[in-house]
């Protein structure tokens, strides 16, 4: 997601959620009645009905039939039993219209417009009544009702609302703004998972919930065919919600990939661990490319460039030993302010691997990184993305099934493996970047589509195909090393699977939101490929409209926070153990990234939202991810100011 694009993200928000941004002030401030004096007051927010059962027995109420298969229903036998089991706001209840806050709300006219621009805003309260009361498709209006709960803290009414969505709606989709299909059932399910455990003390569980789709990695919902479980909600001891570690120091391994210091390995309870000299190894890893501003790739900068470029002439490299941070957020450089260097920072930091997407310029430079930094490398080849190593044209894209492409990349992928296998800082090979997004644009930017070089998504089977057929001419060149392959997202995971055999890890690049990937994401992984899996982007924005930047910056610390925690939860030992670390997305905000001129400038730190996105106000800001910023952008390249996220990752990555 670096290059000039906008960046695909599946994101879950669904494509008709208009701007994403707050209603008017009207709408923003606290719910407010008058009281028996005539006197304004603010209420807190409590159900008007929550329902007789606190886990719903829906097999009081109704039948299921067909369960585990393609016919499964929920049959309602009792719908006014039920109704009054699960409350306000719930399928099948309609209390809410009763509900004398919603009734004063409807009147002071609190809950017009569309539902989408609630979603977001910081009245959780009224994004509830104006969800309960919509007529969107009923999964969605319930899943975003739950949402609402979930926010508000009536926890245990927001599980029995996503439950609700499984039992009665697990078929029906929501559609990203790339229009890319969301199971609202899925998604139901792994926020139940979430709140269950990140909540011990409701003594909740779901148990034995499964919707498997067959060809839901896809671009269509035609040839999709369900198995359904709703599973049901027990009643549990909150120490058996609690995360359980296993040790893995005495376990058995049954596999190894790679026959040099770095390795893969598999123990008998199926979990997989990296290991670097023969010690467990994380990664703890940075995306790091900083440009300068006012220079873009529109600009003619290359991205590289930041491996050679000596702006001051003093005979280091500028960003890596020059840069130093701006500590008082003064945008000058004071005299307590000395360099320091993005390569130190990174290291205080606890970054032990950074990622190259595409080969190297500077030998010498990844020499010292390791060597005096303790930091190894991610060795990419974008494989055709941006029609990188293919020699297509942009806008015609590299073509999968072109014998002159195909060709270009072979020689790309044996260049690198030879010019950069006998360096000890190398890690792993990585090839592509989310290249299953891979699409050709219109040829006038000006219009927006800007494409990305590629014609992957058209040519799932033979983008696949090749990959595979690349991580074997590295595997030929050097087996000692892990090949991974970068997808985007698990949108077509499935086809994937079937051209795997030479891919040690599953490389993935993922923005859920606050509470990390999911259950879906890491059983998608496993089910599928049951290989390693390895974050190789996560991050979140540091930027909220209308919010100052301390709150954007703890916002992007919730999200960061929550997405390596639930990395760590799934690594060897606990959960699926199959995650090995993530890329954070990135080290220093880069201002080109909101798109191409004349409608924007590498000068200029956009804050105008890109497109919709799972992001703390529901926009994606593109020139906002780095963990530092480059203030004012004056100092640039050398000036640093460290986001509330760099000191979260020094601490978390450092004990």
């Amino acid at each position: 997601m670096r290059r000039l694009c906008f960046w695909l993200l599946f994101a879950f928000l669904i494509q008709n959620a208009g701007t994403g941004y707050a209603l008017a002030n009207d709408n923003e401030e606290g719910v407010k009645i008058m009281n028996a004096h005539g006197e304004s007051m603010e209420l807190e927010f409590s159900l008007y009905d929550p329902g007789s059962e606190t886990i719903v027995d829906y097999s009081k109420y109704g039948t299921f039939v067909g369960v585990g298969t393609d016919k499964y229903e929920y049959k309602i036998t009792d719908r006014k039993g039920l109704a009054a089991a699960v409350g306000e706001g719930i399928y099948p209840d309609n209390s809410v219209y009763k509900d004398p806050t919603y009734r004063v709300l409807v009147t002071k006219g609190k809950l017009s417009g569309s539902q989408w621009d609630y979603v977001h805003m910081d009245n959780q309260e009224l994004t509830f009544y104006k969800w309960a009361t919509s007529h969107d498709t009923p999964a969605v209006q319930q899943f975003y009702t739950a949402l609402a709960l979930e926010k508000l803290g009536a926890y245990t009414q927001a599980i029995k609302a996503y439950q609700a969505v499984i039992v009665h709606f697990p078929r029906q989709v929501g559609w990203t703004f790339w229009h890319t299909p969301i199971y609202m059932g899925r998604m139901a399910m792994d926020r139940i998972d979430y709140l269950t455990h990140k909540h011990p003390e409701l003594g909740m569980k779901l148990v034995d919930a499964k919707i498997e789709i067959e060809n839901g990695h896809n671009f269509s919902l035609t040839d999709d065919r369900f198995a359904i479980n709703p599973g049901k909600i027990i009643k549990v001891s909150p120490e058996d919600l609690k995360p359980k570690r296993v040790s893995m120091a005495k376990m058995k391994i049954i596999q190894t990939v790679g026959t040099g210091e770095t390795k893969l390995v598999q123990f008998e309870n199926g979990h997989w661990q990296m290991q670097v000299e023969g010690k467990p190894f994380i990664v703890k890893g940075m995306a790091y490319f900083p440009s300068p501003v006012g220079k873009g790739p529109d600009e003619g900068y290359v991205l590289e460039e930041w491996m050679t470029a000596d702006a001051n002439k003093n005979g280091k490299i500028d960003s890596p030993y020059d840069s130093w941070v701006d500590k008082n957020k003064n945008n000058k450089q004071d005299a307590d302010e000395k360099p320091v260097g993005d390569f130190e920072l990174m290291k205080q930091m606890g970054v032990n691997t950074i990622r190259i997407y595409h080969h190297a310029t500077n030998k010498e430079l990844l020499r010292q990184l390791y060597k005096d930094y303790g930091i190894r490398v991610i060795m990419g080849d974008d494989l055709g993305m941006y029609a990188k190593g293919s020699g297509a044209e942009w806008y015609k894209g590299t073509d999968y099934t072109n014998p002159e492409h195909l060709e270009n990349m072979r020689q790309s992928v044996r260049e690198m493996v030879n010019e950069y296998k006998d360096e000890p800082y190398v890690l792993m090979w990585m090839l592509g970047n989310e290249s299953n997004y891979g699409e050709v644009g219109d040829p006038d930017p000006v219009k927006g589509k800007v494409g990305l070089g590629s014609n992957a998504k058209s040519q799932p089977e033979a983008h696949y195909a090749f990959v595979d057929e690349a991580a074997g001419i590295i595997k030929s060149i050097d087996p000692t090393r892990p090949v991974g392959f970068s997808n985007g997202e698990t949108i077509t995971i499935d086809i994937l699977s079937k051209h795997s055999h030479n891919i040690d890890v599953f490389g993935c690049n993922s923005y859920r939101g606050a509470s990390g990937f999911g259950d879906s994401f890491w059983g998608d992984a496993k089910e599928f490929l049951d290989k390693p899996v390895l974050l190789t982007e996560f991050g979140c924005p540091a930027n909220f409209s209308g919010k100052s930047e301390e709150y954007a910056e703890d916002k992007q610390l919730e999200f960061h926070r929550g997405n390596w925690e639930d990395i760590v939860a799934n690594s060897a030992g606990s959960g699926y153990g199959n995650a090995i670390g993530g890329v954070v997305f990135e080290f220093v905000d880069e201002w080109w990234k909101a798109g191409p001129p004349p409608k924007f400038s590498a000068a200029v730190h956009e804050n105008i939202g890109q497109f919709p996105a799972n992001f703390p106000d529901g926009w994606m800001y593109e020139e906002w991810l780095g963990v530092t910023s480059q203030g004012d952008g004056s100092q640039s390249p050398y000036m640093r100011v460290l986001r509330k996220v760099y000191d979260y990752y020094r601490k978390v990555w450092n004990e």
